[in-house]
């Protein structure tokens, strides 16, 4: 069955230098993070430095079915290949740890380049407040699984 995927990745350039704001989903968009053990095994496979080779992550927030996050790319990866790199790892975290949560990502993720004008402080707060949108948390500050790194 083709969902379309094909359609979001037509004419996606990755860009050294270029911020990105990313967007993947979790498979079927089941709210696997609502638990608190495997959020936080999410997070931390997320969040490993190793995945981050020739990339920056400025801002991101693991909501209960999916991921936000701002990233810049640094050196010579595409946005597929890090976004690729990130889920393969969270995912197989996952698998080991949480069994019973299933498959983890959709296939797809979605991108947008920021253009030289936005303001980046603003990006980041869309990022940061999707939790308190959402009715998860009343401020953004008391939601666990964000982090809004110095730009």
């Amino acid at each position: 069955m083709n969902h379309g995927h094909h359609r979001l990745r037509k004419g996606r350039v990755s860009q050294p230098g270029r911020i990105y704001l990313v967007t993947f989903c979790t498979h079927a968009r089941k709210p696997i993070f609502r638990e608190h053990g495997i959020a936080t095994d999410a997070a931390a496979a997320l969040l490993e430095s190793r995945h981050w080779t020739g990339a920056h992550l400025m801002a991101w927030v693991l909501m209960p079915d999916h991921w936000h996050g701002l990233i810049r790319l640094d050196a010579d990866i595409s946005l597929s290949q890090l976004i690729g790199r990130l889920k393969g790892a969270s995912a197989r975290t996952l698998g080991q740890r949480h069994p019973h949560a299933g498959r983890v990502w959709q296939d797809s993720f979605h991108d947008r380049a920021l253009r030289a004008e936005e303001d980046l402080p603003t990006v980041a707060n869309y990022i940061l407040n999707n939790p308190v949108r959402a009715g998860l948390v009343d401020t953004a500050d008391a939601y666990p699984f964000s982090q809004g790194l110095p730009l």
